[in-house]
């Protein structure tokens, strides 16, 4: 349950985050995302700031990436459906899984997911191919935010590492969030729905699965997790009003099966996470 509604305030809260971008910019409301979940994170775990050499360049490498991530999918949020993005994204770490393995039932998991990412490709009317690009490249980030994450773990305690990490990304989100949105992201409608994506996208769900990973084996949990594109498929539809075709619902099946098939057939081999 745990798991599931960490799932399912993700999508929404990027479903929600969606309809601010006529007001603030993808990027506007990246920013804004990130800036008030490392402030919430921060107050919550109150990290030292004393740390070595290594383990900053560690923090901050998570930061980056967490950041670009993050503004990557926002941007192919604005392109394509919410579903069709999250499906393609996925492939980062569902990479991560299959070549970090040697069995050859990998092989089949990742024919499943290419061939669901060629049926999005060939819906009618098709994707616009920039919003793809940036689902492509949101996905790659992950992947290294899943690798980056595993060392972030390895250095810091609690939730420490993870509230200084997104604030490092928010000081590279701003950026590129002020670029976009100007002044505008200092309203106060977007600064309270700014907020409520903060909590519905990150603090939330990160909070839940930190604690169902205390409760259940990580291959059930990554299982749960496999059900993200699904979920934002069905967010993309009941707030967005985002219809998707037969063929698409049939590419995002094929994305979640070869998730499921990839950690469930893993025998004790940890499964990393992420947000997008």
């Amino acid at each position: 349950m745990l798991v599931l509604v960490g799932v399912v305030s993700l999508q929404v809260g990027a479903a929600f985050a969606k309809q601010l971008f006529g007001m603030a910019g993808a990027s506007g409301v990246v920013a804004l995302r990130l800036s008030f979940a490392a402030l919430i994170l921060l107050a919550v775990w109150r990290p030292s700031l004393r740390m070595d050499r290594n383990t900053l360049l560690v923090v901050a490498g998570y930061g980056s990436v967490l950041a670009g991530m993050n503004v990557c999918i926002y941007q192919a949020f604005e392109r394509i459906p919410l579903g069709a993005a999250v499906t393609i994204e996925f492939l980062g770490p569902l990479a991560v899984a299959v070549i970090g393995s040697r069995r050859k039932l990998d092989v089949v998991w990742a024919v499943l997911a290419g061939l669901g990412v060629f049926l999005l490709s060939r819906v009618e009317g098709g994707l616009d191919p920039v919003g793809v690009a940036f689902a492509l490249m949101a996905g790659a980030l992950w992947a290294g935010y899943i690798l980056v994450g595993a060392k972030l773990g390895s250095r810091t305690t609690g939730g420490s590492g993870l509230a200084l990490g997104m604030a490092f990304g928010a000081l590279v989100a701003a950026p590129f969030g002020i670029a976009e949105a100007g002044t505008s992201l200092l309203h106060p409608a977007v600064l309270v729905a700014g907020l409520m994506v903060a909590l519905m996208s990150s603090v939330i769900p990160y909070s839940l699965e930190l604690e169902a990973l205390r409760r259940m084996p990580p291959r059930v949990f990554g299982v749960l997790m496999s059900l993200e594109p699904a979920v934002a498929a069905l967010a993309g539809l009941l707030v967005l009003g985002e219809l998707l075709g037969a063929w698409q619902w049939v590419a995002i099946a094929c994305v979640v099966a070869a998730s499921v098939g990839s950690v469930s057939t893993t025998k004790n081999e940890p499964k990393d996470t992420g947000a997008n």
